[in-house]
């Protein structure tokens, strides 16, 4: 199976070597500051407009299989990597570590959990409302997990009044006027996410473009990316392996296990760039989502080959089933 690179990804890439070669300094920081959190706003004003209300009441109000996987988002991922970091704390920089703990905070993906969950033949029903739920719940949960989990590891992150007024305001607003403007919302969805992603580009430039003034490559060499890479790597080995076999154990169907797995373990780029922009400090922010980049990509190639394998057995159960009628 040939897979293709993801075009976002080759994106934030290009994005990244312009940061490095042409940084934005000078006068030109606080007009890039301004433009990205304009840009964040918009982009979860347009999130909520997108948002069906009877998909956000379903996302919200849906408990039951709902429950494990928020729990897989926002308990099992926290503990996993406080427990990395309690392992080995000195194997990251300060700051390399406040992004892979930051990254455990983070809500799951949409778009990539539904769509492995159909490629695998799983509930996509579930999928659907589960990382829906867990989108709109993390704009609310992800900030305190940040707090509670950081707070123990004695680094800081920002006031939750930005969050308010830069990611759940917008949304708010963007839901009370869904009625009106949420159908074409949905007409020009291809359009709104060119905007999305050109949001998450001008947040990672600026983000890392102070990061390179800082001298981030002096402070992060080679080795350090391998072994982020391969910490990144770890922990999304232990969240599939822990919710394969913790869904089976539950006694949870086939179809609800793929849904388990591939939105349990996922975590949103999406809308975690434009959370550590609000929580964290401009010096930072660079270092902080590194992590989440990485983490990203290895996701979907991990998920891209499961989810083929997955429906290749599935195919291959219902060839038998057949062959026994």
């Amino acid at each position: 199976m040939m897979l293709k690179p993801d075009p976002f990804l080759l994106s934030l890439l290009a994005t990244l070597g312009i940061a490095t070669l042409a940084p934005c300094h000078g006068a030109a920081v606080p007009v890039f500051q301004t433009l990205a959190i304009a840009l964040i706003a918009l982009m979860f004003f347009l999130q909520g407009a997108r948002l069906s209300r009877a998909a956000v009441i379903s996302g919200l109000t849906a408990w039951k299989l709902h429950l494990t996987i928020l729990g897989c988002t926002f308990v099992l991922f926290p503990l996993l990597g406080l427990g990395l970091h309690a392992l080995v704390p000195g194997l990251l920089l300060p700051d390399v570590w406040t992004g892979i703990l930051f990254l455990c905070c983070l809500p799951s993906t949409v778009q990539s959990s539904i769509a492995f969950t159909s490629i695998a033949r799983g509930n996509v029903p579930a999928a659907v409302c589960s990382a829906t739920a867990s989108n709109i719940l993390g704009i609310f949960i992800t900030p305190v997990l940040v707090g509670i989990v950081l707070a123990k590891q004695g680094a800081q992150s920002g006031g939750a009044l930005n969050i308010v007024l830069q990611l759940l305001l917008p949304f708010v607003l963007g839901q009370i006027l869904q009625p009106w403007i949420g159908g074409w919302a949905q007409r020009h969805k291809k359009l709104l996410s060119f905007s999305d992603r050109g949001s998450i580009l001008v947040v990672v430039y600026t983000a890392f473009s102070e990061a390179i003034v800082q001298g981030l490559w002096h402070r992060l060499p080679l080795t350090e990316v391998a072994l982020i890479a391969l910490v990144d790597s770890v922990l999304l080995a232990c969240v599939l392996v822990i919710t394969a076999f913790g869904s089976r154990g539950l006694g949870y169907s086939r179809e609800d296990e793929i849904a388990i797995v591939f939105c349990g373990s996922k975590k949103t780029l999406a809308s975690g760039v434009p959370m550590a922009n609000v929580l964290f400090p401009a010096s930072t922010v660079g270092l902080v989502v590194l992590p989440l980049m990485i983490y990203h990509q290895i996701q979907l190639f991990v998920c891209a080959v499961m989810a083929q394998r997955f429906a290749r057995t599935a195919v291959k159960e219902a060839s038998g089933n057949l062959k026994e009628g």
